[in-house]
């Protein structure tokens, strides 16, 4: 049972990993972003994750440093844009997300994307920075099957993070059924499909029964997938609502009846455009 929004999942470097955080995706810098990590830290998030490409970390950074809440009790997550890919420009990046979040560390620093014939030299520039002490965790994000294993194939520190798009209409079977054998954790994108599954009848039935809403559900569903989640919202009723998920549990026939709504589809791009 998972019981509370500061409940940890140990990645296979043996690092604890908050299982529910703020994505802050298209989340406008300053005042809006400031606001929305302050909120979501007042109401017990404990993971922030955030990227180059948001172009939000300096709001990040500065609503860490405003909380009551002691920067080693936030996970904070930054990722390496498609365009600065590539060992030494990896290392600028890093420097420069650093610099923006006012942060002597990261928790976790992800390739954002699997830019094809870089990313094993993004990589190598990552577990550099991960030999270094200058990341807690490195991992990957929006990385398939097929890009996973070649990454595997001669990588010398393994991902402890696959972020990919999941949610009840793209379940990723086959890529959740490789990390767990690997031991790299799912961590989900745009687990409520960009708002696309709120009116998902099979959803709304079940939320009916618990009386949450249908985001909860899906939330809920995400974490007893043992699949890491990270939703986005700007409003602070959202932020709580998001996180009002732990008490309350999904039955197996419940798990399952989403489980059946998969269909493959996705919201935004499919990996496979850059092999």
């Amino acid at each position: 049972m998972i019981n509370s929004l500061q409940d940890t999942v140990t990645l296979h470097n043996g690092i604890k990993m908050p299982i529910f955080g703020l994505g802050v995706y298209k989340v406008d810098d300053g005042k809006t972003v400031v606001e929305s990590v302050k909120t979501a830290i007042n109401h017990g998030y404990r993971s922030i994750d955030t990227a180059s490409f948001y172009d939000n970390e300096i709001g990040v950074g500065q609503a860490i440093k405003e909380s009551d809440i002691a920067r080693e009790d936030i996970f904070v997550t930054s990722k390496v844009w498609n365009d600065e890919q590539g060992y030494e420009s990896t290392l600028q990046a890093f420097e420069r997300s650093l610099k923006k979040l006012d942060l002597e560390y990261l928790d976790l620093y992800l390739i954002h994307w699997p830019i094809k014939d870089t990313y094993k030299e993004t990589w190598r520039a990552l577990e550099k920075l991960y030999t270094d002490g200058r990341v807690r965790a490195i991992g990957v994000s929006n990385f398939n099957v097929n890009q996973l294993q070649d990454l595997l194939a001669d990588c010398n520190i393994k991902p402890v993070i696959n972020q990919v798009e999941f949610h009840p209409h793209l379940t990723q079977v086959e890529l959740r059924n490789l990390c767990k054998q690997e031991n790299i954790q799912l961590e989900a994108w745009s687990p409520l499909k960009r708002g696309r599954l709120l009116e998902e009848p099979t959803i709304l039935k079940i939320a009916k029964q618990y009386q949450k809403s249908a985001a909860q559900v899906i939330l809920r569903w995400d974490l007893q997938s043992q699949v890491i989640t990270i939703p986005k919202s700007i409003t602070k009723e959202r932020i709580i609502e998001n996180a009002d998920i732990f008490d309350f549990s999904l039955t197996d026939e419940d798990m399952e009846s989403i489980n059946q709504l998969n269909r493959n589809d996705r919201s935004g791009k499919d990996p496979a455009i850059y092999e």
